[in-house]
C-alpha cells in the first residue's frame, strides 16, 4: 500500500525544475533524500483539503486553511531548506486539526444498535483486526485510525463516516461493505483490499479494476 500523493511530480517538475537525476547524477542523493519528506507534506495536504470539504469543520476552517497554506509554502522551498525542516513538528500540528475534523464529522454518525435494539452489537474498537471476522459488523462512525485490518473479513460491514486514516486494508475483503462518507480513505488503501461491484466508496474514489475482473 503506497501513495505518493503527487510528491514525485512535484520534486521532479517543480523542486528540480524538470531536471532528472539520470541526466545529472549529482542530484541523485539529494533528490532521494528529499522525496520521502515531500511525500509526507503532500499526504498532509491531501487530508487537509478533505478536512476543509466538510461542513462540520466550518468552525475550524480558518485554522485548517492557514495550516494548508503553510504546508503548501513548505513544499515550495528550495531543496536544502526542505531537508532541514522539522517534519514531525509540522505533522503534529496537522494531526491535531485532523483529529478535530474526525471528531466533528463522526459525531453525526449513530450506530445501528443505538437505533434498533435488534441490530448487531457494535464491535469493540481496537487496533489489531488482522484476520478478524467482521462480516456485517457495525463500524459506523468508528475511529479506526491506523487499524490493522489485514486479511480481515469486512463483507457487508457498515463503515459509513468511519475514520480510516492510515488503516491497513491489505487483502481485507470489502465486498458489499458500505464506506460512504468514510474519512481520510485513499485510493491506495482501496487498491490493497479485495471487493466487488457492491462495495460502496466515497465519490472521490473508484472501484479498482481487479475487483471486477473475472
Amino acid at each position: 500500500m503506497y501513495e505518493c500523493f503527487g510528491a514525485g511530480q512535484k520534486v521532479s517538475q517543480i523542486t528540480y525544475a524538470g531536471n532528472d537525476w539520470r541526466d545529472i547524477p549529482a542530484f541523485a542523493k539529494e533528490m532521494f533524500e528529499l522525496f520521502p519528506i515531500m511525500q509526507q507534506f503532500h499526504e498532509m495536504l491531501y487530508y487537509l483539503y478533505e478536512a476543509l470539504s466538510f461542513e462540520e469543520t466550518e468552525p475550524i476552517h480558518k485554522d485548517l486553511q492557514a495550516v494548508l497554506e503553510q504546508t503548501e509554502y513548505l513544499t515550495n522551498l528550495d531543496p536544502s531548506s526542505i531537508l532541514e525542516l522539522n517534519v514531525p513538528a509540522h505533522r503534529a500540528i496537522v494531526n491535531d486539526l485532523l483529529l478535530q475534523t474526525s471528531e466533528r464529522v463522526r459525531a453525526k454518525a449513530t450506530p445501528r444498535h443505538n437505533q434498533n435494539p435488534k441490530a448487531k452489537t457494535k464491535v469493540r474498537i481496537r487496533n489489531d483486526y488482522i484476520g478478524a471476522n467482521l462480516k456485517g459488523a457495525d463500524l459506523r462512525g468508528a475511529n479506526l485510525r491506523g487499524a490493522l485490518l489485514i486479511a480481515s473479513d469486512l463483507r457487508d460491514a457498515d463503515m459509513r463516516v468511519t475514520d480510516l486514516i492510515g488503516a491497513d486494508f491489505r487483502d481485507a475483503n470489502l465486498s458489499g461493505a458500505d464506506l460512504t462518507g468514510s474519512i481520510f480513505l485513499t485510493q491506495a488503501q482501496v487498491n490493497s483490499a479485495k471487493g466487488d461491484r457492491n462495495t460502496k466508496l466515497p465519490p472521490s474514489l473508484r472501484i479498482p479494476d481487479h475487483w471486477i475482473e473475472k
